[in-house]
């Protein structure tokens, strides 16, 4: 059974008061749960109408193998960054709440026009061409459900890809056209821990691999990437764990660092 606009409003409802509670689900009810990617994404594009500001970007879930195992699905999942949930750099980010306890180090793409839905995939030079900037940055991920590698990719997506907060850092000012983004290495580290390498090919190979699926994935379901948007394209090292009060920082060479605090309420 497809479910209705009604139903996939009430599960969308449902999964952002979880998310402004704190509180978690171990599912969606059988009547309100998605079968598809299609009806995820649905869900999740419900979640957007409840944010009051304009659409910050997107975010790619399970961009590596073991992200991929880890959450039990097959390929990646976009999730939206909803501007109430986005920070600049050294933001001291709320704590409240959160349930995965980790940050993820990232390369995120500013976009400079739209790409809207079309009948034939984008290649990825012209979606590159459509890059205003790269950007360092850090996403902090969250799930409303309480053993949410479980539940599958629809309902995955429909909880937003485990979107939560997110932290962009500034522009790269080198020359990151001409750099090769697959062997880029980052440093992730939290204050008073190890440092933890990352590189870009732990992201589908390549960032801009990461950049092209997303773009066409949101042309399959009808979506468009517009300019001014930022897609953050899945960590390139291993999730860190972090804690109230720590300090993370994620360098990423020449083209630049970012870092955050995390506050104690």
């Amino acid at each position: 059974m497809t479910l209705s606009a009604v139903r996939s409003r009430a599960a969308s409802d449902l999964i952002f008061s979880h998310w402004q509670e704190g509180t978690r689900i171990a599912a969606l009810p059988e009547a309100l749960r998605p079968a598809t990617r299609a009806e995820g994404y649905a869900i999740q594009a419900h979640l957007e109408a409840c944010s009051v500001q304009p659409l910050f970007g997107w975010k790619i879930a399970a961009t590596s193998q073991a992200g991929q195992t880890h959450i039990g699905v097959d390929g990646p999942l976009a999730g939206r960054l909803l501007g109430e949930h986005v920070y600049q750099d050294g933001a001291t980010l709320p704590w409240a709440h959160n349930f995965m306890g980790v940050a993820e180090a990232e390369f995120a793409f500013r976009m400079a026009r739209d790409l809207p839905p079309r009948t034939t995939p984008y290649t990825a030079a012209e979606i590159l061409d459509a890059v205003a900037s790269l950007h360092p940055a850090i996403e902090v991920p969250d799930s409303r459900f309480t053993d949410f590698a479980r539940v599958g990719a629809a309902q995955l997506i429909a909880d937003n890809a485990c979107g939560h907060d997110f932290v962009l850092g500034p522009a790269a000012t080198a020359d990151w056209r001409g750099m090769d983004l697959v062997e880029q290495r980052a440093t992730a580290r939290i204050t008073g821990g190890a440092a933890h390498g990352g590189i870009g090919r732990n992201v589908l190979g390549d960032p801009r691999v990461a950049l092209t699926w997303l773009v066409n994935e949101l042309s399959q379901h009808g979506l468009t990437l517009r300019a001014g948007q930022v897609v953050t394209t899945g960590t390139c090292a291993i999730p860190l764990p972090i804690a109230p009060g720590a300090e993370m920082i994620a360098d990423f060479g020449a083209l630049g660092r970012v870092c955050t605090r995390f506050g104690f309420v």
